[in-house]
């Protein structure tokens, strides 16, 4: 005897589910079909886990999870099948383990999925939001190739490095991202509380205020009064300008622009060839061919300019012409690259000149961060000192000048 567990409809529409104990699955249709429930699906129970979608929250198309929360399944799932540990016993042992609810919810769907006749690739497919096409892609070459416990080595070790890559960047935008808040804080204050203060008391004296004391005076008073309609017309840009990104033309122009920009486009630049060398070195050494692994690492790119550059270079490939050439017609892409890819193709070890060139500009992504962070320390402390240096000597002003006339 064994426990089976089942789902099944009535003629009403009603669906249902539950546990039954019988000697095959026949007899559990049998005594469905006499409970008038039509049955959908029916499956022996694990021997070894008891899983429950208890407490789980309703997971969908567009269910997302952190990056730290994927490396973690990712990382547990490869040392499970390198271990030799069947699939769906491997996804039952996560499953039990999982802490996320949303990330367990989706592992139970995949693992009924995968029970249900479907490959882990097709399985995984359907959460898009989770597992994206590098993820799908290279689980399906694994599939193929035999070689699954391999690949879902390489997944985690490449999601590893990736997110320390996004790290460095948040942490080097941390910094003016605070100096900046401080500032924008420090003169809404004074503008809104302080000078209000100061322009009543001179107002009270009568005397006569020089031109910038006037004039700081006046903005605050604007500031004051229109307040509310300049938080929305800042609302308003950021929403129009969000809108614009979202269009073909306004992509392709803000990511240009930002390319451009002295410091961060080098940065941003630099970043975006260690995600490239990285993302291709994984798909290409897991098996997944050239030309589909540059129509992937298009659109992981981040940047609209370098997504065009790197399908144009698939399709010059397509024509005939070598990875290197065709990635040098680009113009994006040091000469340092192109020739690491060049000496690659021509020794048959394009993956692993990739990685060092993803090795590379890992470094080189610090030192630009380091650099970065080091030349807009002054800047930001420099502006922040001349605005706030500014509206404080331009209400000390009359202040001194009023001295003086007592003096004299």
């Amino acid at each position: 005897m064994a426990v089976y567990q089942w789902k099944g409809k009535k003629h009403t529409g009603e669906y249902l589910k539950g546990e039954m104990t019988a000697q095959n699955p026949a007899l559990v249709v049998k005594e469905l079909r006499k409970a008038d429930v039509y049955p959908i699906n029916i499956r022996e129970k694990s021997e070894f886990f008891t899983l429950s979608l208890q407490g789980t929250k309703e997971i969908g198309y567009k269910t997302r999870i952190s990056d730290k929360a994927l490396i973690v399944f990712t990382r547990q799932f490869s040392s499970l099948i390198d271990s030799g540990v069947p699939i769906l016993q491997g996804l039952a042992i996560v499953i039990e383990q999982q802490k996320n609810k949303g990330l367990k919810g989706i592992l139970l769907a995949i693992k009924e999925s995968i029970e249900g006749g479907a490959s882990l690739s097709d399985s995984l497919k359907k959460f898009p939001r989770v597992f994206n096409n590098l993820y799908v892609n290279l689980v399906e070459a694994g599939e193929k190739g035999g070689v699954l416990e391999r690949v879902f080595k390489r997944l985690s070790v490449y999601f590893e490095k990736i997110l320390r890559l996004k790290r460095k960047i948040k942490g080097a935008m941390i910094y003016p991202i605070v100096v900046l808040s401080v500032a924008v804080a420090v003169i809404v204050i004074l503008m809104t509380f302080v000078i209000p203060i100061f322009a009543s008391l001179f107002a009270g004296v009568g005397a006569k205020l020089p031109p910038l004391t006037r004039d700081v005076i006046a903005f605050s008073n604007f500031v004051r009064a229109y307040i509310l309609y300049i938080i929305i017309a800042i609302s308003l840009f950021i929403f129009g300008l969000r809108m614009y990104y979202r269009r073909e033309n306004g992509r392709r122009n803000i990511d240009l622009l930002f390319l451009r920009i002295p410091l961060i486009g080098v940065l941003l630049k630099k970043v975006a060839i260690a995600r490239f060398a990285r993302t291709l070195s994984t798909m290409i050494e897991s098996g997944v061919p050239i030309l589909a692994g540059l129509e992937i690492v298009s659109k992981t790119s981040g940047n609209k300019i370098i997504e065009e550059s790197l399908i144009q270079t698939k399709q010059d490939i397509s024509a005939g012409s070598f990875f290197s050439a065709a990635l040098n017609k680009t113009n994006l892409f040091p000469p340092l690259v192109i020739q690491m890819i060049s000496v690659g193709e021509k020794t048959g070890n394009l993956d692993a000149m990739l990685s060092k060139v993803a090795d590379y500009y890992d470094e080189e992504v610090d030192d630009a961060v380091s650099n970065l962070t080091q030349m807009l320390e002054p800047v930001l402390i420099i502006f922040l000192g001349i605005v706030v240096g500014t509206l404080v000597v331009a209400m000390y002003l009359p202040i001194f000048n009023l001295g003086k006339a007592i003096k004299g």
